[in-house]
């Protein structure tokens, strides 16, 4: 928690006397204090408080500011926040809230990545010390982990210019037997160039879990590259005859992107593939479903069946476990069948990042560890091209790319340490800590979109 005497540090832009800060929840008395506006936070000071008491919240945090009609009590401000915290203020006068208002909406919105907080931050570290940040993680080390390169599989840096796919990071995994041409050739019939690329390798038995686009396929196109790409990934593993490849959208969508020249595999043209749909909802269904379940989580006072009717009308649980199925699946068939996965979604990078990160975490123990979530986030979502600065909505731009992706998968988790809880080292506030700064843009982790667009951003 920040001291506020280092809000001198961050220059108050406002600051308005005698408001009232309301506790939804209970019938406590409101506080009442003084309300500061930084160019980064918007800090409350409860003035009626006998040890001194501060808010704090960070512009990036906020996802929606409401001005009330003005009560007897003054004008209501009801801030909801991507965390999902809410403060509720109640200002005195109709002029300073609505100044409020209008600064909150332009704080909290900004237009370009550089007025995003990671570039004003300036943590009290030497510059070397906030380096070594930079280098904590190395994925060649993971994929060492998993015993690459091996007689299999190696990791190339075809895609060092951003030659075959453009949201990939630099280096890849592929196997072997995939030579440039049939990389390139694989990348033009793949959604964005997304081609299949290693995510997990299960040494005990060479079964591979592996992740990628929808192919351009539409309803006859084929691609002998693609298909000596799939045949490379199945051969990668001698001792299972087949590989599955998994389409995680349900089959209606996949359908639907067939007739706009995309689609999903056919099991004609594949040698020795099972397909699979296993019919996770698209991120516009994810919203709204979150949507619905903030709704019912900030009912007051609702009654036991109010509240279980209204997160069942949600769906939100049923697409908890949707992805958790999927996750399941893909392990089980890694570790019992010893069968290779292919998995995608269309362009890969939301559904594909939670179920191939769900499924190494349950064959893998490392992945449970503080430091292996870490290398897990940075390799599946970050690394990968999970478009962060959309699903959060960093920048003022189209609400329809925003998504609680991320979240689910964080819920994901901890569902799993519900059930599992001595196979985790890490505990609840540990997640949290993770989901509140991939929406504070504090750090550059989770800024951007893509490898590429971090590397531009500096």
């Amino acid at each position: 928690m920040a001291n506020f005497y280092d809000h001198l540090r961050h220059k108050i832009c406002l600051s308005v006397e005698n408001v009232k800060l309301l506790d939804r929840y209970t019938n406590r008395k409101p506080a009442n204090g003084t309300l500061y506006l930084t160019a980064t936070h918007l800090i409350y000071v409860d003035a009626s408080a006998e040890v001194r008491k501060e808010t704090w919240i960070l512009h990036h945090h906020i996802a929606t500011v409401e001005k009330l009609p003005l009560t007897t009590s003054g004008c209501p401000l009801l801030i909801h926040c991507k965390n999902f915290r809410v403060a509720h203020f109640v200002i005195g006068h109709e002029r300073d809230c609505h100044e409020v208002y209008t600064s909150l909406l332009k704080l909290s919105q900004p237009v370009k990545p550089e007025e995003l907080y990671a570039f004003s931050y300036n943590p009290k570290m030497p510059k070397d010390n906030r380096e070594i940040g930079w280098k904590l993680i190395d994925l060649k080390v993971d994929y060492q982990r998993m015993g690459i390169p091996n007689d299999f599989w190696e990791i190339t840096d075809a895609n060092k210019d951003y030659e075959v796919c453009n949201t990939y990071p630099p280096e890849i995994v592929v196997p072997k037997a995939a030579n440039k041409a049939t990389v390139l050739g694989s990348s033009k019939f793949r959604s964005r160039g997304r081609i299949p690329v290693l995510s997990y390798l299960y040494k005990e038995n060479n079964a591979a879990i592996c992740r990628c686009s929808q192919p351009l396929s539409g309803f006859s196109a084929r691609c002998l590259e693609d298909e000596q790409m799939l045949q490379a990934i199945r051969q990668a593993n001698p001792g299972s005859p087949f590989m599955y490849v998994v389409d995680t959208r349900p089959k209606l969508n996949a359908m639907a992107n067939r007739a706009a020249g995309k689609g999903y595999e056919n099991e004609d043209n594949y040698d020795n593939i099972r397909f699979k749909f296993i019919g996770i909802e698209n991120i516009h269904v994810m919203r709204s479903s979150l949507q619905k379940l903030l709704e019912v989580c900030e009912t007051k006072s609702p009654s036991m069946s109010d509240f279980l009717t209204g997160l069942e009308n949600s769906g939100w649980l049923r697409h908890i476990k949707a992805v958790m199925d999927a996750g399941v699946f893909l392990a089980k068939a890694v570790k019992e069948e010893k069968a290779s996965v292919l998995v995608h979604c269309s362009d890969g990078w939301d559904r594909t990042a939670q179920v191939c990160s769900l499924a190494s975490l349950l064959l893998d123990p490392f992945y449970r560890t503080f430091k292996g979530l870490m290398v897990l986030i940075e390799k599946e979502w970050i690394a990968m091209g999970h478009k962060f600065s959309h699903r959060c909505g960093h920048l003022d731009g189209d609400l329809k790319e925003v998504s609680p992706v991320f979240t689910q998968f964080t819920e994901c988790v901890w569902q799993l340490m519900q059930q599992f809880p001595c196979a985790f080292e890490f505990n609840e506030r540990f997640l949290l800590e993770i989901h509140d700064h991939v929406y504070s843009c504090q750090f550059g982790n989770f800024l951007g979109t893509c490898h590429r667009e971090r590397e531009a951003l500096k």
